[in-house]
C-alpha cells in the first residue's frame, strides 16, 4: 500500500465516527452541521485530571528541541508556551485557564496592563516589587528594555517582529551588542518602563504578552549562546540542557508566587526528552504504565494513532484537541518562477486535493479544510469562500490555468517538517493530478524554521501555519502578506516572500483605523484580496492532539498558544509515582 491508502484505511474509523465533524462555518464547536458530536472534542474547554498536587517530576516527551528558548527569539506558539510559563515572565500575561477566559489578559511582572496617553502612542508600564532572578537580584525595567533591543540584533533571528513594527525610531536599528540603545524606551527608574509608538496601538497591552518583553539582564548576554540558557525570572530554571536530547528545569528558588497570580509550579521539576519518533510518544502514553503514566506529549500526535485513542473512552480521556486558531499554508515562492507569475499560483489553488490533505493530517475529528487566509476566531467564527474551489480541488481548472501561462509542466520542490510528510505525500499527488511533479525534502522539526526562514535555503514551496499572538487581524495579515517583513535570515510569516504595493497600502491604512470593528471587517476584506492574488494556499484548520498520561493533572488546551498544554498549571496526580 501507499502512505497516502495506509492513512486513508486508518481514518476511515476517524471519519466515521466524527460523522463529517465540525465545518468552519459552524459555531457549536466540535459538532457538524447536522449536529454529530465530533469525538476528539470531547474534552473541549475541560481541565483533565482535577487539580495537581505539589511535587515530583513530570516529563515532557518531544520528537524535537525547541527551535528557540532565548525570549529575543522566541515566536513558535509551543514554545512560547514553555518558555513564558516556566523559564521568564513577561510585562502582560494571559490567564491559565481554558476556553474564552483563557484570552483575557492579566498583569505580569508589571502591577496593571499598561497605561496609555498621548492618543495610544505611548505606553507606561510600571513593575512589581519583588519579583527576582534565579540569582536572587531584581528584575529591572532597563532589563526588559535590554531584550526590546536585543529583537533588532541581526544574529538574533527568528523572534517577533513587533517591536520593530510599533516602536518609533528605529530605522536601521542593529541592536544593544554594540552598544547602541533605543531613544523610544525609556526607563526613568528601575521599576518604570515607557515605550514610544510610531503609531497609536490601542492593542499594546496584548503585545505585551509577547517573550519580546520579558527581562534579559545585559550582564547575562551571550549573544546567540542565550539560547541554551535563558536567565530565569519565573518558577523554574534550567539545570541541564543538552541539546536535542534532554532538557531539566528545577525550580527557581527565588521565585515569589505572592508576586504572581498566573503561574502554579506544582512540579519540582520539568524533564523534556527530545528525539522521539511520534508515534512512539503516543504509543507510551496510550499504555501509560510505570514513568509513562507522569508524562505529556509536546508535539501533536500523529495521524495513524486516532484509531487507538478516539473509540477507546479511557484514552480519549486524556486527549486534548483544542482548535488551534490557526490556517496552515500552502506557501508559494513568489520571488522566482514559476510562482511569480500570478497564473500559475492561481492554477495552484485549484490543483491541491484538500480532502487528501485532511486524511494524512488524521481526518475530518481533527482537520476542516480552510477556504481564506484569516482563521474563523478572526472572520467572524467562519472563514470565507470566495474561490468556491470543491475540497479535492479542481484539476482540470488547475491545468487550463497552467497553459495559459505556458507552464503546462512544472517541477517545484517542497520542504516539510517531518512529521507533516504525510500531508506532503497528499500535496504531491494532488498536484500530480494537473502535471506538476513535487520533490518533498523532510526537515528535522527543531531546525525547520530557520531552514525557511533563510531566503538562500528557502524552497519552492513550504508547509506551515500562522497563528494570531492574540485575537487581532493586526496579528495575522501583516506578518503573512506584507513585504517589508521579509528578512535575509529569521524571515518569519512571509513565506511566501510575497511582495505587493496595493496589499502594503492597505496595511497601513487598516492599521491607522481608530475604530476596531472598521478594522476587522477591514481585514477580512483584504483578505479576499490576498486570495484573488493567490500567494500561498490555505490548507487545513487544526486542531491539536496532545495526550496526557494518568497521572497527569490540571492539564487543558490553552486558546492563546494554539491548543498548547498550559505548562503554567499542569501537574501530577500522585507525585510519588513520577521518575527522575
Amino acid at each position: 500500500m501507499t502512505k497516502r491508502t495506509q492513512l486513508a484505511l486508518a481514518t476511515a474509523l476517524v471519519a466515521a465516527l466524527a460523522l463529517g465533524a465540525s465545518g468552519c462555518s459552524g459555531t457549536k464547536k466540535g459538532s457538524s452541521g447536522a449536529g454529530a458530536e465530533n469525538p476528539a472534542a470531547a474534552n473541549d474547554g475541560k481541565v483533565l485530571g482535577g487539580t495537581p498536587v505539589k511535587g515530583g517530576t513530570l516529563t515532557v516527551l518531544s520528537n524535537q528541541d525547541f527551535a528557540h528558548l532565548d525570549p529575543a527569539r522566541n515566536w513558535v506558539m509551543p514554545t512560547m508556551d514553555f518558555g513564558t510559563r516556566l523559564l521568564y515572565r513577561t510585562l502582560v500575561t494571559f490567564k491559565a485557564e481554558p476556553g474564552k477566559a483563557g484570552s483575557e489578559l492579566v498583569p505580569d511582572l508589571a502591577t496593571d496592563l499598561g497605561t496609555p496617553s498621548n492618543g495610544g502612542r505611548t505606553w507606561t508600564f510600571t513593575l512589581k516589587e519583588g519579583v527576582k532572578y534565579e540569582d536572587g537580584t531584581p528584575v529591572k525595567a532597563q532589563d526588559i528594555k535590554y531584550n526590546v533591543e536585543r529583537s533588532f540584533a541581526p544574529d538574533l533571528t527568528g523572534g517577533p517582529d513587533y517591536a520593530a513594527q510599533y516602536l518609533a525610531g528605529t530605522e536601521g536599528y542593529k541592536g544593544p551588542l554594540q552598544g547602541q540603545h533605543l531613544d523610544s524606551v525609556k526607563t526613568p527608574d528601575d521599576r518604570t518602563i515607557v515605550f514610544e509608538l510610531k503609531r497609536p496601538v490601542a492593542e499594546f497591552s496584548a503585545t505585551a504578552t509577547l517573550p519580546t518583553f520579558a527581562p534579559v539582564p545585559q550582564s547575562q548576554e551571550k549573544g546567540t549562546q542565550y539560547d541554551a540558557r535563558p536567565f530565569s525570572s519565573g518558577p523554574y530554571k534550567i539545570e541541564s540542557y543538552d541539546r536535542d536530547k534532554k532538557l531539566v528545569l528545577v525550580r527557581n528558588e527565588h521565585w515569589d508566587p505572592g508576586t504572581d497570580t498566573v503561574r502554579k509550579a506544582y512540579p519540582d521539576k520539568f524533564v523534556v526528552v527530545m528525539g522521539l519518533k511520534g508515534g512512539q510518544i503516543d504509543d507510551r502514553i496510550i499504555a501509560g504504565e510505570g514513568a509513562d503514566a507522569s508524562t505529556v506529549q509536546y508535539a501533536d500526535m500523529r495521524p495513524e494513532s486516532a484509531p487507538k485513542v478516539l473509540p477507546k473512552p479511557e484514552v480519549r480521556s486524556r486527549l486534548l484537541a483544542e482548535s488551534q486558531g490557526c490556517t496552515e499554508m500552502l506557501h508559494l515562492n513568489n520571488s522566482r518562477a514559476p510562482f511569480d507569475d500570478p497564473k500559475v499560483r492561481e492554477a495552484m489553488q485549484y490543483a491541491v486535493d484538500k480532502e487528501a490533505v485532511v486524511t494524512a493530517g488524521g481526518g475530518p475529528a481533527l482537520n476542516e479544510i480552510a477556504t481564506a487566509y484569516l482563521p474563523p476566531a478572526l472572520s467572524g467564527g467562519k472563514q470565507a469562500d470566495t474561490l468556491k474551489i470543491p475540497p479535492a480541488g479542481d484539476p482540470a481548472k488547475a491545468k487550463e490555468l497552467l497553459k495559459a501561462a505556458g507552464k503546462e509542466t512544472l517541477k517545484v520542490s517542497l520542504s516539510v517538517s517531518t512529521g507533516d510528510k504525510g500531508k506532503a505525500e497528499a500535496i504531491q499527488q494532488g498536484l500530480s493530478r494537473a502535471g506538476i511533479e513535487v520533490v518533498i525534502d523532510t526537515v528535522d522539526p527543531g531546525a525547520y524554521y530557520d531552514v525557511i526562514g533563510d531566503l538562500s535555503t528557502t524552497p519552492d514551496m513550504t508547509l506551515t501555519g500562522w497563528c494570531p499572538d492574540y485575537p487581532s487581524g493586526s496579528t495575522w495579515i501583516p506578518f503573512v502578506f506584507d513585504g517589508r517583513t521579509i528578512k535575509p535570515k529569521g524571515n518569519q510569516g512571509n513565506y511566501s516572500q510575497f511582495r505587493d504595493e496595493e496589499v502594503i497600502k492597505r496595511i497601513d491604512e487598516i492599521n491607522a483605523m481608530a475604530d476596531a470593528k472598521q478594522a476587522n471587517q477591514a481585514w477580512i476584506d483584504l483578505d479576499a484580496t490576498l486570495m484573488a492574488k493567490s500567494p500561498n494556499v490555505p490548507i487545513l484548520l487544526e486542531r491539536k492532539p496532545l495526550l496526557v498520561g494518568t497521572n497527569i493533572a490540571g492539564a487543558f488546551g490553552h486558546p492563546v498558544w494554539t491548543g498548547t498544554i498550559d505548562y503554567a498549571t499542569v501537574g501530577l496526580k500522585d507525585p510519588s509515582k513520577s521518575q527522575g
